[in-house]
């Protein structure tokens, strides 16, 4: 499938060897000026010329970075004062437009992400992971200082939740009223190239969340833009019928329009190519696919469809190590299948296959009612033809807000801190960092941070002082995971084989790992009895040495004294296998073992 990819032509305020061109998309605007501190906001010194489609520019040796501006667009009896919907920095959300070129050092920063089969995904938020008092909003800078924090779990990738200009200085960041800027409480512009910068030197990548599927829906000055709409409307920006509608506002931009495809890939290229990131991961696209989120017989938007895939063929093309990542959540290869082959073209996906039945799994209150054949098949779920073409989680901004908590809340609620708590929730880390995929944690998962995630809190430092042994056992397991201990490569390849699933005992096994890989065998108990000599069928030949206890008291005094060893070998059947390895296996312990 050949798709065409039209060149911006210079859109905003582009400073040049001492010139300044401003331009515009304003169709409907019978004249546009523009004003700013380099002309004492005078309405009408600064006229723009009509060009084709409906841009207008003009250029001026008085504008210089740093200066404010905003254009005014006459339509009929209409003045409107409109910020740049390419500024790259404002004052705030609803300020002014402030010209800025972008042009940072570098220090020759040529990072590449690390291979898609040993990344380690971080989900963070800027404005509360090292906030530093109530009061206060967490900044780049603050999540600078944690970096070697991060680096030190093995973490090789952090994914920020949006930080495009939003309305006032606390959100999640979903409700972006300019794509192009930086929110400038956490930092601008320089902030987040100085995270970058830094993140980059330690070799952590950068994936940046950015949200395609509705603008807003305050503080939006891209709302009627130049006076024109219909049915009352958004304008030329977003539909001006039914389709506008989302679960977040009557702002669904107008995929039909080149000019509003052609602002969504400009927006995607420059998170890459001005800030160096590593990657992008586009918010909701089933809003962006599908009119009401594909919930039913829902009608397709098939323009959407296609300004993923110009984007995702573009970036391939231009950056083929980048990653893009869809947070789609149908469970439909079509997502991550080539574009060629009729998909959207992204690298991978949300998958929630995965969190929804091992979240069920971790948090039921019995026992008996864990269904081990819905956690084999979550591990063995796949798209696209590549284990690497989704991202697997039990934690996320989504899966502990929203009527949600985290995952140790869950399981035993204002005791998250518990030993079932913990070990359940350990569990969950365990299946997540060695399932087939691309795995995530999201902020304080580490250290069993409780509650429910707000933006109004910054996580929990205290917690991670007090628990830092169970950040110990989480980042021994991140390292297995990403080959910084080695023996582990069948965690990075293609293969799973269940070994053993009783649904008597609550005892699950599996091998990651193929012909000419380093297999790895995993050993789950989602019960609270204690096994001794507990039978696992094996290979022969196989001497499986533990690497990994999640419940040794040396991780946490509240887990158990049981001495756990290396497999006992017998001439046994069990399994299917002619061998049997025995061991003695805690309740609710996970069991990591390497050859």
């Amino acid at each position: 499938m050949e798709i065409a990819i039209q060149k911006s032509p210079g859109m905003g305020a582009v400073l040049n060897e001492g010139v300044t061109t401003f331009r515009v998309w304003a169709p409907n605007a019978d004249k546009v000026f523009v004003t700013g501190t380099f002309n004492d906001w005078n309405d009408k010194s600064l006229e723009m010329q009509l060009e084709e489609n409906g841009y207008w520019a003009t250029t001026t040796d008085n504008a210089n970075e740093g200066d404010e501006y905003k254009f005014i667009i006459h339509n009929g009896e209409q003045v409107l004062h409109r910020n740049d919907p390419y500024a790259f920095e404002l004052t705030n959300s609803n300020g002014n437009s402030i010209i800025k070129t972008l042009d940072f050092d570098w220090e020759g920063d040529d990072f590449i992400i690390p291979s898609w089969n040993s990344l380690v995904i971080y989900e963070l938020h800027v404005g509360t992971f090292n906030r530093k008092s109530p009061d206060a909003v967490g900044t780049f800078d603050d999540v600078i200082e944690k970096l070697e924090y991060i680096k030190g779990l093995g973490i090789n990738c952090i994914e920020l939740l949006p930080v495009a200009e939003f309305a006032g200085g606390i959100s999640w960041g979903y409700n972006p009223a300019h794509p192009f800027a930086i929110e400038q409480d956490y930092g601008g512009p320089d902030g987040l190239a100085r995270l970058v910068k830094a993140a980059h030197k330690l070799g952590i990548a950068i994936i940046m969340d950015v949200v395609y599927n509705h603008f807003g829906p305050s503080d939006v000055d891209l709302w009627q833009f130049d006076g024109w709409s219909e049915n009352d409307k958004g304008g030329i920006y977003f539909y001006n019928d039914h389709r506008s509608s989302t679960p977040w506002g009557d702002t669904r931009p107008d995929y039909g329009r080149d000019e509003v495809r052609q602002y969504l890939r400009d927006n995607a290229l420059m998170w890459i190519e001005k800030y160096h990131c590593d990657g992008l991961r586009l918010d909701a696209t089933a809003y962006i696919r599908y009119e009401d989120g594909g919930l039913g017989d829902d009608a397709v938007i098939e323009e959407g469809n296609q300004m993923m895939r110009e984007i995702n063929q573009e970036l391939k093309e231009k950056y083929p190590h980048i990653l893009t990542i869809a947070e789609d959540l149908k469970g439909q290869e079509i997502v991550t299948n080539a574009i060629e082959d009729g998909g959207i073209g992204y690298g991978s996906q949300w998958d929630m296959n995965f969190v929804h039945p091992v979240r069920e799994v971790l948090t039921s209150v019995s026992d008996d009612s864990r269904d081990l054949q819905a956690v084999a098949d979550a591990l063995a779920c796949t798209y696209s033809g590549d284990v690497f073409r989704r991202i697997v989680y039990t934690e996320s901004h989504d899966e502990v807000a929203n009527g949600k908590a985290r995952v140790p809340e869950e399981i035993q609620p204002g005791d998250a801190e518990s030993q079932f708590a913990k070990k359940r929730a350990l569990l969950g880390i365990v299946l997540t960092l060695t399932a087939p995929g691309i795995p995530m944690l999201f902020q304080g998962q580490e250290f069993i941070e409780d509650e429910y995630f707000q933006d109004t809190e910054g996580l929990d430092w205290d917690k991670q002082y007090r628990l830092k042994g169970i950040s110990r056992l989480v980042g021994d397991i991140i390292k297995l995971r990403t080959g910084f201990y080695d023996g582990t490569d069948g965690l990075r390849g293609q293969h799973l084989t269940i070994v053993h699933l009783n649904v008597e005992t609550k005892i699950l096994a599996y091998i990651r790992g193929g012909e000419n890989e380093q297999p790895v065998l995993v050993i789950l108990n989602f019960s609270n009895a204690d096994y001794g000599d507990y039978g696992i069928g094996i290979d022969e030949g196989t001497n499986w040495q533990l690497r990994i206890n999640s419940v040794w008291k040396g991780y946490d005094n509240d887990f158990s004294d049981t001495d756990v060893e290396n497999l006992r070998i017998e001439e046994a059947e069990t399994d299917d296998r002619a061998w049997t390895g025995k061991l003695d296996i805690p309740g609710y312990a996970a069991l990591i073992y390497s050859l």
